[in-house]
């Protein structure tokens, strides 16, 4: 008996069907899987938009509710959004400003509208009571819950820091030194003696 060692039969017409198959798998598989195309200037969705557009995924999820926020007798700032709208995307950068200025000193609640509960009533501590169906919307509280702020659509960083200084009983921008966030990951290259 003699062995007899495999030996591959591949024809040209073999190769050719193995061929024409992976081209038309790949023509197949890159026709399903489209590129992310939101941008900042649209309004499409591609994820939550304070990590992507304002640098700051520490305010989503909010770590408070707005029922525990009226119990610490801290002002409150309630800013509601959707992630798929060009206005809150673009608002989301003064959003973070704020939190980086006022944050350590208030409570700060960015919260999307999209899976707030539809209901007939709401109670005064509930989002959905303030919700006016625009995004973004901003409420600010002061200290005994009282609305200072209740506005539709981007805010300047200047209308919002000036009632954050009523509320914070601050001097007026006017009067003070201008507010500046501290450079991060300055290197020093002198060398000293």
């Amino acid at each position: 008996m003699r062995f007899q060692f495999w030996q591959p039969s591949l024809t040209r017409r073999s190769i050719a069907r193995l061929c024409l198959s992976l081209l038309l798998g790949l023509v197949i598989f890159c026709a399903h899987t489209a590129p992310a195309s939101a941008l900042l200037t649209d309004d499409r969705f591609d994820g939550n938009i304070f990590p992507l557009y304002a640098g700051n995924g520490s305010l989503v999820p909010p770590n408070i509710t707005l029922a525990e926020a009226f119990k610490n007798e801290k002002p409150t700032l309630l800013m509601l959004y959707t992630d798929d709208s060009l206005d809150c995307k673009e608002y989301a950068l003064v959003v973070s400003r704020i939190d980086g200025l006022y944050g350590w000193a208030m409570n700060m609640i960015a919260l999307s509208v999209d899976p707030l509960p539809l209901k007939d009533r709401y109670r005064s501590d509930e989002p959905g009571y303030y919700y006016k169906g625009y995004v973004p919307q901003t409420v600010i509280f002061d200290q005994s819950n009282k609305i200072v702020l209740n506005e539709k659509g981007s805010i300047s960083l200047e209308r919002i820091d000036d009632v954050l200084r009523e509320v914070f009983n601050l001097l007026p921008r006017s009067e003070s030194t201008e507010l500046r966030r501290r450079p991060v990951n300055e290197i020093s290259t002198e060398l000293a003696p």
